[in-house]
C-alpha cells in the first residue's frame, strides 16, 4: 500500500501544480470573473473533458455557473454519435445542463463550395453564439492549449504569416475564453488519469495526411529532440508579443481606415495616395527599409478592407462563408498591384474576393460584385421655403437647399463653393442619380459636355460614379444645374445681378 501510495504522489502534485496554475492564469487575465455564466464547449476529447472537471472543481471559488456545450458535426458516423453521448452522460454525471445541436457539416461545405474544416468551425461557433444568446451566457471556454498556440503559430509560419499570423490563437475574442493556452496536453492527461476520467480519442487527428497532424506527429517532436526541447513555451512567448505589438498596429490602421475607405456597393474603395507611404514609385524592398513603420500600415490596412468586405458579404449572405486564407502573400501582391498594376488589372483573392486597379484607386469586392450595381433613384422638389432638406438612403445622404438673399449673405458660399440663380431655376427640381448621357456645361465653359467626360477628366472612377448626384432644373428632366463635385452649372450658376442665391450641401445620413 505504501508503495503504491508513493507512485500516485507525483501525479497528486501534479494534479494541484496544473489546478493553481489554471486559477492563477484565469486571474491574472481575468478571463473569467465572478458571477459569470458559461458554456463549457466539450467533444469529449481528453483536453476539452479536462478543462470541464477544472471548471467543476473551481466553480465555487470562482462563483461561477457552468453548462455544457457539444455540437455533433456528424463527420465520423457512428463514432460522433458516441462523443455526444458521452458528453451528455458526463454533464449529467456533474449535474449540469446539456446543450448539443448537430449538423451535416461535410453536405454544407459542398453546398457552400467551402473548405470542409473552416466550415465545420463556422457552424459550431455560430452555435456557441446562439447557446450564449438563448441561455444568457457570460462566456464560452473552449479547451486549446500551450500544443495547440504552438502548432498555430508553426503552420501560420509556414503558410506564409505577418504579424498578425504569429499572434496565433486569441485567449479571448468577444464571449470566447481559452483558459489553458498556458497548460499542456501531457499535464491534462495526467490530471485526468489522476482522477480516473476517460476520454473519447478522435482518430482524425492522427491522419498525418493533414498538415495540422504531421505539424503536431512529425515536426514538433523533432524541433523538441534536436533544437529546443522548451519549443512549446517558446512559440508561446512569441505569440504573446506578436499579439501584443499587433493590438498597436491595428489601433494605428483603423484610424487610418476610418479616414481614406470608402465602402461602395459590394466592396470597398481607397486611392492608392492613401494606401501607400511616400514615394511610392520606389520598389517595395526600398519602400520597406526608408518607411518601415509606414509600410507595415500599408499591409494592415489592406488587411482590414479584405476582412470589412468579408463581414459585409456574410451579413448580406447568411448562409455562405466568406472563407478562404489570407496571407503575407496576398499583401504583398496587392501592394504590388497599387505600386505597379495597369488601370484595369485585377488580382483573385481567397474567399471568392477580386481586387481591382481603377486609375489611381483600388476597389475591392466579391466577384460578384466587379460590375458596379445601379442606385438609381429621383426626389422631386416642387417649391423651396427657406430651407428644405431631401433625405437620399441610396446613398446615406441628406442634401440641404438653403434660400439665401445673395449680395448680403455670400458668405454662405463657403458651404458650396458654388450658389445657384433662383431666378433661373424652373419648377419642380429634381434630385436624381447621374444617367449616361447626361451633359453637364462647368463654369467657365461655353458649351455642355457629357458628364462621364468630365467624370473621366476629375479621374472619378466608375464606383465613385453609381448613384452620382445631379440637380435637372424644370419637367424636361435633361437640364442640368448641379452635379456633386462640379457645383452649378454655367447655365444656372449665380452672377452679379443674382437677387436670390440657392445653397446645396450634401451631408452624411446620421
Amino acid at each position: 500500500m505504501a508503495r503504491l501510495a508513493k507512485k500516485l504522489t507525483p501525479k497528486i502534485t501534479t494534479t494541484k501544480h496544473l489546478s493553481q496554475r489554471l486559477q492563477s492564469a484565469i486571474q491574472r487575465s481575468g478571463l473569467i470573473r465572478e458571477g459569470d455564466r458559461m458554456g463549457v464547449a466539450v467533444s469529449g476529447g481528453a483536453d476539452s473533458v479536462a478543462l470541464l472537471l477544472l471548471l467543476v472543481a473551481a466553480k465555487k471559488r470562482l462563483g461561477i455557473t457552468l453548462c455544457v456545450l457539444h455540437f455533433n458535426h456528424t463527420l465520423r458516423g457512428r463514432a460522433a454519435d458516441a462523443d455526444e453521448k458521452f458528453v451528455a452522460a458526463l454533464a449529467r454525471k456533474h449535474k449540469l445542463p446539456f446543450y448539443s445541436a448537430t449538423a451535416a457539416v461535410r453536405a454544407i461545405a459542398k453546398s457552400d463550395k467551402t473548405n470542409l474544416e473552416a466550415t465545420a468551425r463556422r457552424l459550431r461557433y455560430d452555435f456557441f453564439a446562439q447557446c450564449a444568446s438563448e441561455h444568457h451566457l457570460d462566456k464560452i471556454a473552449v479547451a486549446h492549449t500551450a500544443d495547440d498556440q504552438a502548432e498555430t503559430v508553426l503552420a501560420h509560419i509556414l503558410r506564409g504569416s505577418g504579424l498578425t499570423g504569429l499572434g496565433g490563437i486569441h485567449p479571448q475574442v468577444e464571449k470566447i475564453v481559452r483558459p489553458l493556452l498556458s497548460v499542456s496536453r501531457v499535464d491534462l492527461r495526467l490530471y485526468l488519469k489522476a482522477h480516473r476520467q476517460t476520454w473519447r480519442e478522435d482518430a482524425t487527428n492522427r491522419d498525418t495526411a493533414k498538415m495540422r497532424a504531421r505539424i503536431r506527429k512529425k515536426l514538433i517532436p523533432l524541433l523538441k529532440k534536436e533544437f529546443q526541447p522548451r519549443i512549446v513555451e517558446h512559440l508561446a512567448s512569441l505569440s504573446s508579443h506578436a499579439r501584443q505589438d499587433d493590438a498597436l498596429l491595428h489601433h494605428l490602421a483603423q484610424e487610418r481606415l476610418g479616414a481614406s475607405v470608402e465602402m461602395i456597393p459590394g466592396g470597398a474603395r481607397i486611392r492608392i495616395a492613401d494606401l501607400l507611404p511616400p514615394n511610392d514609385q520606389e520598389t517595395f524592398a526600398q519602400i520597406e527599409g526608408q518607411f518601415p513603420e509606414q509600410a507595415g500600415l500599408s499591409g494592415r490596412l489592406v488587411r482590414l478592407i479584405v476582412t470589412r468586405v468579408k463581414n459585409a458579404r456574410v451579413k448580406v449572405e447568411k448562409d455562405k462563408s466568406a472563407g478562404g486564407e489570407f496571407s503575407a502573400l496576398h499583401v504583398r501582391q496587392v501592394l504590388e498591384l497599387a505600386r505597379h498594376g495597369k488601370a484595369g488589372s485585377s488580382l483573385p483573392l481567397p474567399g471568392n474576393l477580386e481586387v481591382r486597379r481603377h486609375r489611381k484607386a483600388l476597389v475591392f469586392c466579391t466577384k460578384e460584385s466587379t460590375a458596379p450595381s445601379g442606385h438609381d433613384y429621383e426626389y422631386k422638389i416642387d417649391s423651396l421655403a427657406d430651407a428644405d432638406i431631401v433625405r437620399v438612403p441610396e446613398l446615406g445622404c441628406v442634401f440641404r437647399f438653403t434660400v439665401i438673399d445673395w449680395h448680403p449673405q455670400r458668405g454662405e458660399t463657403r458651404l458650396s463653393g458654388e450658389v445657384l440663380d433662383g431666378a433661373r431655376l424652373n419648377f419642380p427640381l429634381t434630385l436624381r442619380s447621374w444617367r449616361h448621357g447626361d451633359r453637364f456645361c462647368a463654369i467657365g465653359h461655353t458649351k455642355p459636355e457629357k458628364l462621364k467626360r468630365l467624370f473621366n477628366e476629375k479621374g472619378i472612377d466608375r464606383w465613385q460614379r453609381v448613384g452620382w448626384p445631379v440637380v435637372v432644373s424644370g419637367k424636361s428632366g435633361d437640364d442640368l444645374a448641379w452635379s456633386r463635385s462640379f457645383g452649378a452649372s454655367a447655365k444656372f450658376a449665380a452672377h452679379d445681378g443674382t437677387k436670390t442665391g440657392i445653397v446645396i450641401v450634401e451631408e452624411k445620413l446620421l
